[in-house]
Order: C-alpha cells, then structure tokens, then sequence
C-alpha cells in the first residue's frame, strides 16, 4: 500500500512542474486525495460494503469536488490536474498512466444496464471539459481535446477533437486539422447561424407574398 502511495506522488513530480515538495503534494493536492480515498470505497465496494462504499465516495467528492464512483476500476498513477467537476462512472476501467483534466466526464448516455461507461486504455491524456459517454473504448496513447464529446470508440495513438468526436491524428498521421483547442466545432453557434438563415428566407418570402397580393388589389381595380 505504502508503496502505491508513494509511486502516486511520484507520478505527480513527473507530471506537475508547480510540485515543490512532498509535504505540499500530500496536503494539497485534491486529484491525489480523490485517488486515494476511492482506492479504499473500491475495497469496500468489492467485498460487498455498498453504503460505505457510496459514503466515503461521497465524501471525498464534498471536500474535492471530484466524483468517483466506487465500482470503477482505476490502474496505477492516475493523474488528476485541477480535478474539479470530474465525473467517473461505476463501470469505468481506467488504465495505467492515464491523465484527467478538470471538468472531464466519463459517463453514460442513459439508462442502459451492464457495462455502460467507458474504457480507457494506458497512457490516455483527457483534456478540460471532454466528454467520453457510453460503453466504448479509448485506445493507449491517446488523446482527447478539451470540450470533446467522444461517443464511439477510438483506435490507439490517436487524437480527437470537436463535438462529436473525430480523430484527426492516428498513428502520428494527420487524418484531419492539427489538434487545435481554441477552434473547436461549436454546435450552439452552428444552429444559431442556421436558424438566421431560414428566418431571412423566411422574410423574403413574406415579402414576395405581399408583393403579389398588392399586385393582384391593383389588377383587380
């Protein structure tokens, strides 16, 4: 135990440059305290100690303000940067070496029963505000973009961006654009502009109509 403990602040020395000290990192550092306290639900989740199990999750998520349930299955150096707003369901697997921005979910689509939250393999890097829902797999080494909602599997070494989700880097290889975070798609934006166009077709064609009922007032003088 003591030795998972210490490799987890280790992971957050290699991962972190504002790491300045052990006693910093033990104290302060919301991601680690998450991990930890969700290492003891899981064994109380499996050996049948469901109330307890949601208890301490719970509490842990109060004073971190990082959800975990306590059915997922989490590998070893989990690294949680800025954890608030994290979300992982009960049938999540996470693998090794896996990194989680703030505000990241990995969840369902609804209320399907059995295996109905993602599977994320080694070395996968989530960034802020992503979105990976439903039963599939995120393949090792790769990589999804802040603000993506991800809802079908993806190969390893890829990367993806938008809503949904597509992959634009796979095996080192350009599929699409270059990863850019701050151009991601924007669906909200998108509607509105489609909604702007049918309203001025709409006018037009107002327009038209009383233009031919005028016509026809005067034809008929």
């Amino acid at each position: 135990m003591f030795r998972r403990m210490k490799e987890d602040i280790q992971c957050i020395f290699e991962q972190d440059p504002a790491a300045r000290s052990t006693f910093e990192v033990v104290l302060t550092y919301s991601g680690l305290h998450a991990v930890w306290a969700h290492r003891v639900a899981h064994a109380l989740y499996k050996k049948n100690f469901l109330f307890l199990a949601r208890f301490i999750s719970q509490v842990s998520r109060f004073f971190t303000g990082i959800e975990i349930h306590p059915g997922a299955t989490i590998g070893r150096r989990l690294f949680i940067d800025h954890g608030m707003g994290i979300v992982i369901g009960e049938t999540c697997e996470i693998g090794d070496d896996v990194t989680l921005y703030q505000g990241v979910t990995l969840g369902g689509t609804g209320k399907e029963k059995g295996k109905r939250h993602p599977t994320l393999g080694n070395n996968v890097l989530v960034a802020s505000g992503a979105k990976v829902l439903g039963s599939i797999t995120i393949g090792e080494n790769s990589k999804i973009g802040a603000g993506s909602v991800v809802l079908i599997d993806v190969p390893a070494d890829s990367t993806v961006v938008g809503i949904p989700g597509k992959v634009v880097v796979s095996n080192g290889v350009r599929v699409k654009d270059k990863l850019d975070h701050q151009n991601l798609p924007d669906p909200v934006a998108e509607t509105c502009n489609r909604l702007e166009e049918e309203i001025a077709l709409l006018r037009r064609r107002i327009e038209e109509l009383e233009e031919r009922e005028k016509t026809d007032e005067y034809s008929n003088l």
